[in-house]
């Protein structure tokens, strides 16, 4: 399971958590998927797509 858009393929990006002393953790900030269905088949689409998609009707 992918957590990439299936319309324009965005995908997680690396982050940085600073702690009090400034120390860097890496993680993950993760793109805000929704399952939506297009043309009869559901798709995990980003919410940017979804945006852009209701603009365009």
């Amino acid at each position: 399971m992918s957590r990439r858009c299936d319309i324009c393929g965005r995908g997680s990006k690396k982050a940085a958590s600073r702690s009090h002393s400034n120390i860097k953790t890496l993680r993950r900030q993760y793109v805000n998927l929704q399952a939506r269905t297009i043309d009869g088949e559901k798709k995990k689409v980003c919410t940017k797509c979804i945006k852009t998609m209701k603009k365009d009707k």
